[in-house]
C-alpha cells in the first residue's frame, strides 16, 4: 500500500493492485472508509464506511477535497490513469 496523505490522525492509502475507479482507503485506529476521488478535480465521495462518525467523515472529505489534485496525481503514478 502507498500512503498518499496523512493529516489529523487520518491516513489515506492506495493499494497498488486495487481496482478502478480512482479511490483511497482512509484509516484511523479501528475505522476505515473508502472515498471515490472523481479525478482529476473531485469532489471525493464516500463509498464505504466502517466505524467513522459523521463528524469524522465530514472532516476527512474536507481534507481530501483540499488535496484532491495531489492525491489524483499519486493515483495516476501508481495505476497509470484515473
Amino acid at each position: 500500500m502507498a500512503k498518499v496523505l496523512r493529516e489529523q490522525g487520518f491516513r489515506a492509502v492506495v493499494y497498488p493492485n486495487d481496482h478502478r475507479p480512482a479511490h483511497v482507503h482512509v484509516i484511523e485506529a479501528e475505522s476505515e472508509a473508502v472515498f471515490d476521488l472523481h479525478c482529476p478535480g473531485g469532489p471525493p465521495a464516500l463509498r464505504e464506511n466502517y466505524g467513522f462518525s459523521r463528524q469524522d467523515l465530514r472532516k476527512i472529505e474536507t481534507i481530501l477535497s483540499r488535496q484532491i489534485t495531489d492525491i489524483c496525481e499519486r493515483w495516476r503514478a501508481i495505476h497509470g490513469a484515473a
